[in-house]
């Protein structure tokens, strides 16, 4: 990989003054530390990666900067200056902007209207003059490398634009620090690079970045110093050309960690759960035809846009079917809903879990009692539920699942995204499905959640549950499944089995175009 940001820390420039000073900072929630004496420097011009697993206090660490939640203790300096705020749009003022994973964007709203947000804008009798605006953020667009019209509704946009939006809007803010969460989650290799560039051009202008990530490789590559927190502590800070991955990983658990592999091999002589034939909705998926086996993990890789999403959707409802066919267990499957799919036994856990997979403010037991209503009722016919064995289940799953949390009462909205994403899937097993399709699921999840996911996904398959994986990780895919469709623009472009799943196979694949 070429490098695309400096080689030498800043901090090794001994005149250079931190821009973000934290001094022993600590914050409780109920009794519990969530962090406890956190001290760290980042200096002008600096890529800082925060690392650590999910609920090791990064995001409480993002949270207090942006004035949504305020510190116990400890002392904050921006510039040389105490640094107090009690909301993000305190924290932009001061110039700070918090770039989340779920974007904060109005997806309604025009690129325009979106950059201009939060700022004075020039008017002309009496009305915004939206021509001079057009001028006024011109550089900016220019600098960030956005090419869609400035009149373009957001929502219409790739994810891979609406982060350059992000970043513009930060930047007509005149923020000296970014900080980006999990920014590649979503991104395809070329457009990582488009975003690893930019990061280089607005370090070279003395803009710091907090870059947030479980993708070790991309810590090492892109930052300057590092920053590594366990159980609410930063217990490592170590800096470019100092750290190792396996240094990083032994940081985050808290010592050295053995990788399991886990088993996989053909299930061709498994009898077939599902059958599709030459499925096709709109340009996103194209004579798309597969099998899946009892018991199978299958795998769907791909570039960001080339029809994976699209063809979850389809299998479970969400997006009609316009031609071809689909078999469940050898009958016609044409599922009109998610309703329909799921009473037909298919479950999804979609690829946005905040907005697709949970209702965010509710409890874990009201979360996990969603899709099991009908055999929690009291009585058939009637909706009260019996409490008792709702809140049972809901303990079994959390146990199952090892989800860190207080109570089964917590909402949702409280617990890490590792967490989140295991109450996601924890819906799905108290019933028999008879197909899981797993749409990225372990986006932003880190390495101790993650392979615990994957052993779920093995467990469930050897309980002869058909599963279905799909991930931008190529590194994934090899690791859990049995075999490997490749979608590229919209079709099927290869098929991988046994020891030809490799992430290198995988990529090579998703440029070829399906038949």
């Amino acid at each position: 990989m070429p490098e695309t940001t400096k080689q030498k820390n800043p901090q090794q420039n001994e005149n250079a003054k931190a821009l973000l000073t934290i001094k022993n900072v600590s914050k409780s929630f109920g009794g519990v530390q969530a962090l406890n004496n956190v001290s760290l420097e980042v200096f002008p011009g600096e890529v800082h990666g925060l690392i650590g697993s999910n609920g090791a206090g990064k995001s409480t660490l993002i949270k207090i900067l942006s004035g949504d939640i305020q510190r116990d203790a400890g002392e904050i300096f921006f510039r040389q200056l105490p640094f107090v705020v009690h909301n993000p749009q305190e924290a932009y003022k001061q110039g700070l902007s918090f770039i989340h994973q779920e974007l904060a964007l109005v997806p309604k709203f025009s690129i325009l209207q979106n950059l201009t947000l939060g700022l004075p804008k020039a008017t002309r009798m009496g009305l915004i003059d939206w021509k001079t605006e057009k001028k006024r953020v011109s550089a900016v667009v220019k600098k960030v490398g956005l090419k869609q019209a400035l009149d373009t509704i957001v929502d219409q946009l790739s994810v891979a634009d609406q982060w350059l939006v992000s970043i513009a809007h930060a930047l007509m803010h005149k923020c000296r620090i970014i900080s980006m969460d999990e920014p590649t989650a979503s991104l395809s290799a070329e457009e990582s690079e488009n975003l690893f560039k930019l990061m280089a051009e607005l370090t070279a202008e003395g803009v710091a970045v907090l870059y947030v990530s479980h993708r070790l490789d991309e810590i090492l590559r892109l930052c300057d110093g590092i920053s590594v927190f366990k159980d609410g502590s930063c217990v490592l800070r170590t800096n470019r050309g100092e750290a190792t991955k396996d240094s990083l990983i032994e940081a985050i658990v808290g010592g050295k960690i053995n990788t399991v592999s886990l088993v996989t091999k053909s299930q061709a002589d498994k009898p077939e759960i599902l059958q599709a034939r030459r499925l096709k909705s709109g340009s996103k998926v194209q004579n798309v035809s597969f099998t899946l086996h009892s018991g199978e993990v299958l795998g769907i890789g791909g570039l960001v846009g080339a029809g994976r999403t699209e063809l979850a959707n389809l299998l479970f409802g969400v997006d009609k079917i316009e031609d071809g066919e689909l078999f469940l267990e050898g009958k016609p499957y044409r599922p009109k809903n998610p309703g329909d799919a799921i009473k037909n036994g298919i479950a999804l856990v979609p690829e946005e879990r905040r907005t697709q997979g949970l209702i965010l403010k509710d409890s874990i037991d009201f979360n996990l009692s969603l899709t099991n209503l009908e055999s929690l009722r009291i009585t058939k016919g009637l909706f009260f539920l019996n409490t008792k064995k709702s809140a049972r289940l809901s303990r079994d799953v959390v146990k199952n699942l090892d989800v860190k949390t207080p109570s089964i009462n917590t909402p949702v909205i409280d617990l890490s995204g590792g967490n989140q994403q295991k109450i996601v899937i924890g819906k799905w097993l108290n019933r028999q499905m008879k197909v899981i399709i797993f749409d990225e699921p372990s986006r932003g999840v880190d390495v101790g959640a993650r392979a615990e996911i994957h052993s779920k996904i093995r467990e469930l398959a050897a309980a002869g549950t058909a599963v279905i994986v799909i991930s931008s990780d190529n590194e994934e895919l090899p690791r859990v499944c049995d075999r490997v469709l490749i979608m590229s623009f919209g079709k099927i472009s290869g098929e991988l089995s046994g020891k030809e799943i490799t992430k290198e196979a995988i990529l090579y694949k998703s440029y070829e175009r399906g038949e």
